[in-house]
């Protein structure tokens, strides 16, 4: 299960804008559907200055977060909640992130087992989607943890291989 063609077009085009505009102070980003959850007002009040190094900038929408210039790493909380996934999940910091990697080198990163859910969009040509996710987990962490990443092998609960 992907996170959707629209929603990475509809990032994609989003950091093909923000290139174009990086000179501008401020990020013009759509919302989320849920960004104006009490939750996520937790999440941006406590994002970091710096991302992979990259400055912060001030985005003109409720529930989002913008470093570098050009913009390079984006924030929106309050999309989604992802149900079970065949996409890799990643745990950093305590956070469990959903790695869909199918428009590479722009990668989206979405919080598994928290409500709300949060997306970052990494341009990984300018910043890492490591240190961004590592950067973000003291404000994403405050998120409620509702269930996490489990092993397939925990799910389908495959017998030990045998020694012959």
């Amino acid at each position: 299960m992907g996170l959707g063609r629209g929603r990475i077009a509809a990032a994609v085009a989003a950091l093909t804008l923000l290139a174009l505009t990086g000179c501008t102070p401020t990020v013009t980003l759509e919302p989320a559907a849920d960004a104006t959850n009490p939750e996520c007002a937790e999440v941006i009040v406590w994002l970091p200055d710096t991302v992979d190094d990259k400055e912060y900038r001030y985005t003109d929408a409720q529930g989002t977060g913008a470093w570098g210039e050009p913009a390079a790493v984006l924030l929106r909380c309050g999309v989604p909640v992802p149900g079970p996934s065949t996409l890799p999940c990643v745990t950093l910091r305590g956070v469990d992130w959903l790695r869909d990697d199918s428009d590479a080198p722009v990668y989206i990163f979405t919080t598994y087992g928290r409500e709300p859910a949060v997306e970052v969009i990494v341009d990984s040509t300018v910043a890492s989607g490591t240190n961004a996710l590592v950067d973000l987990a003291n404000s994403v962490g405050r998120l409620p943890k509702v269930t996490e990443c489990v092993d397939p092998e925990d799910v389908f609960e495959l017998p030990e291989p045998d020694g012959g």
